[in-house]
């Protein structure tokens, strides 16, 4: 998609002139996108359309890039000052008297924290959304919090940086960067996009990638080593500052942003699953964020206060926005975890087969702290019903970031007792179910190329067998070894896969859980002591909740949850025969 039908002006600053194009009604509020290195500002043409509807877009070339002339001489024409001469000089343009809500990416997101906080722009900013791009004076400080009190783990910080930063020495050696962008790499860029970063073909880069780049290696050269040694002790944010954070960013660590809060009090925080180049990559995303923080800030220009972000959880900082769907979600461990991604700010998409417990799910998500959340009712056994379901979310809400399935029945009594219905039964939501799930979101994530993750809760029966649970047992165990072949799979498409292995947990499955080989008067009698059982017991399902979504962010393979369940899993690893003794116990009911 182009910047087909864009306004175009000239700008003449500090000896260059810069090309500015503007959509949408000039009388609505101003963004301002600001490309990276080494795009122009057509970068943002797939987020500028989606913008323009409701607000006044005005992309600019940087200088050196696209459109835009170049400073003669390069040395010295590309300083943090010169580029907050030309952002002041394009604002007095296009928004006269007017604050601007700013928007930058990588080198254009770097460019843009100077100009939020240096004095003389002050009161000219009305937002800011960062993406890909972190301060130079932060980053100064930060490395030097970590060389003056250095740990393992702040060496592991500096080192693991240091190696994603690569790109930045080779840029500062000399003629090297603009022969290569000149020659080879320049003309081999847009499928290196491709293939690395998932970028789609089409109408980016331009032409004029090649000069843009050799022209922005001087961004580095005259910036980066002198405010990583002298950082500014006053590089304050004086706007709100929106931070969203790709999770598969090759070039920067999300470690970079831990003192945010000191240097930008008044932030929130979104991540995505994705690489670095979101702009092309994550477009409808991004134009949703940007315009919900533009339409907050906007109100407080007239003296209505934003809303403060409610996402407050432990993984706030981990799940801010992005898009979780969870199956079973009208109860149990699946109505707990749904609520956890809520409060860590995800947006959340509530299965079940009972449509007003979906609802209920998904309407105290929003009101715990899910900035959007939906309730879809499906049978999970159902494989065209899932179908439907995966178009529907892929088409209105977008390609899940984390699944979770974790659906499913419970069903007790002997093998011969337990009919061929009864198996199907319990295979069909056990193991179908998420043979469904990852089949069809799973797929949706892989060919994003954007990463994300699938949580298929199991169980401990997955591993402790029980003359009492021989079908339930079974469908878990498939559970988990599915998800072990997948995770060997996805691993090289940045998809992790976790199988949750909970024990005993206090949920209403016991209490519809089915016994095979009884009447009925007899399995409302085991029903209603089991639920007992497992209620003494009483360990909650949010802590099961609170274990996936740590197995999430730490990418764990296998996570037994409760202690009997890591007890279980210790015993099936070094002492099977134990386990296989306990197996043929007679449950107490």
């Amino acid at each position: 998609m182009s910047l087909v039908g864009a306004r175009e002006r000239r700008v003449r600053t500090g000896g260059v002139e810069l090309c500015v194009a503007e959509l949408g009604d000039d009388r609505q509020p101003t963004v301002v996108l600001v490309h990276g290195y080494p795009d122009s500002k057509e970068v943002w043409s797939e987020v500028a359309v989606r913008l323009a509807d409701r607000f006044h877009v005005v992309l600019y070339d940087v200088r050196g890039h696209g459109r835009s002339t170049a400073p003669r001489p390069l040395r010295g024409g590309f300083t943090l000052e010169k580029l907050t001469d030309d952002f002041l000089a394009v604002i007095d343009a296009v928004s006269p008297g007017r604050p601007v809500h700013l928007v930058g990416h990588d080198w254009g997101s770097v460019q843009s924290w100077e100009f939020v906080t240096v004095a003389r722009t002050e009161g000219r900013i009305a937002s800011f959304t960062s993406m890909s791009g972190p301060s130079l004076d932060h980053f100064g400080h930060w490395i030097k919090r970590r060389v003056r009190r250095p740990t393992p783990r702040r060496v592991g910080q500096l080192l693991g940086q240091g190696a994603k930063s690569w790109y930045v020495y080779m840029l500062h050696t000399p003629v090297l960067p603009e022969l290569a962008w000149r020659g080879p790499l320049g003309k081999r860029w847009p499928k290196i996009l491709q293939r690395l970063e998932k970028v789609p073909a089409g109408d980016y880069p331009t032409p004029s990638l090649p000069s843009d780049a050799a022209h922005g290696a001087w961004l580095y050269r005259d910036n980066v080593r002198s405010r990583l040694g002298r950082p500014r002790e006053d590089a304050y944010a004086h706007a709100p500052v929106q931070l969203i954070t790709p999770l598969g960013d090759a070039f920067l660590s999300e470690r970079l942003y831990d003192e945010l809060e000191k240097w930008a009090p008044d932030s929130v925080r979104r991540t995505l699953q994705a690489k670095h180049w979101v702009p092309r990559t994550r477009p409808d995303q991004l134009a949703d964020w940007i315009a919900g923080f533009v339409t907050a800030n906007e109100g407080r220009e007239a003296g209505v206060p934003a809303p403060e972000p409610v996402a407050s959880g432990r993984y706030a900082d981990r799940f801010g926005g992005q898009l979780v769907l969870v199956t079973g979600a009208g109860s149990g461990i699946g109505r707990a975890t749904a609520f956890a991604f809520a409060e860590a700010g995800a947006r959340v998409v509530a299965v079940d087969r009972d449509a007003e417990a979906a609802a209920r799910t998904a309407e105290m998500s929003r009101l715990i702290g899910s900035p959007e959340a939906w309730a879809e009712t499906v049978d999970v056994s159902d494989e065209q019903a899932m179908e439907k379901l995966a178009d529907k979310v892929a088409a209105e809400y977008g390609v899940v970031d984390v699944l979770v399935n974790n659906a499913g029945i419970g069903l007790s009594g002997s093998f011969f007792d337990t009919t061929a219905e009864d198996w199907k039964k319990v295979l069909d939501v056990n193991l179908w179910g998420v043979i469904h799930g990852c089949r069809l979101f799973g797929k949706q994530m892989a060919e994003r190329g954007q990463g994300g993750h699938i949580v298929n809760t199991a169980s401990a029966a997955a591993y402790q067998p029980s003359k009492a649970l021989p079908a339930y047992s079974t469908s878990k165990a498939a559970v988990l070894m599915l998800s072990e072949c997948l995770r060997a799979e996805l691993a090289g498409k940045d998809i992790g896969v976790s199988a949750v292995c909970p024990g005993f947990v206090n949920t209403n499955i016991t209490a519809t859980a089915r016994f095979a080989g009884v009447d009925a008067a007899e399995e409302k009698r085991r029903q209603k002591k089991s639920a007992r059982l497992y209620g003494l017991r009483n360990y909650p399902p949010e802590k099961v909740a609170d274990a996936i979504l740590r197995a999430v962010v730490r990418n764990e393979a296998v996570v037994p949850v409760t202690p009997e369940a890591r007890g279980a899993h210790l015993l099936h690893r070094f002492a099977p025969r134990a386990l296989r003794a306990i197996a043929r116990m007679e449950p107490p009911l």
